[in-house]
């Protein structure tokens, strides 16, 4: 069971993961430290975390509600999660290639410091969106057509 206090403490720390990040990363020095690396990738574990958390937890609880304008909403965020998934994953390969398989995470590989940002900022842009359809739209709706005022799933 997760509570509505938990997605939104998820929420917060992706928000400020983001935030610090796309401040470190306009700085191509800050690129190659383990310190930024290892904060993007924990960026990175916690979308995906939260992604799949709502997703199994509250869109495909929703998916056979009775009114359609619902199931509409349910269809759009799992399409957009897969979305988010299949842009994350393009962005990883692109910018983080594995250098061996052995290697759990590999490091920033950046040969346009111009590239890397633009596609960084639409990536955090895209998360951010979702975010905040989470917040607005998803979240209200559960607590609407739930009992449970505390418990989101």
């Amino acid at each position: 069971m997760i509570t509505y206090e938990e997605l939104h403490s998820q929420n917060h720390e992706i928000t400020e993961l983001s935030n610090i990040l796309l401040y470190l990363l306009k700085d191509r020095s800050m690129c190659d430290t383990g310190a930024c690396c290892e904060l993007f990738h924990r960026y990175m574990d916690k979308v995906k975390e939260h992604i799949d958390l709502v997703d199994k937890n509250l869109i495909s609880k929703l998916l056979t509600h009775d009114d359609h304008e619902i199931q509409k909403l349910v269809r759009n965020f799992m399409s957009g999660s897969q979305q988010i998934k299949r842009i994350t994953s393009e962005y990883t390969r692109h910018w983080c290639p594995t250098h061996n398989r052995t290697e759990k995470r590999a490091e920033l590989v950046i040969s346009s410091h111009e590239d890397f940002l633009s596609d960084t900022d639409m990536m955090f842009h895209l998360i951010l969106e979702r975010i905040l359809d989470e917040t607005e739209r998803l979240y209200p709706l559960i607590r609407e057509i739930s009992d449970k005022e505390q418990n989101a799933a």
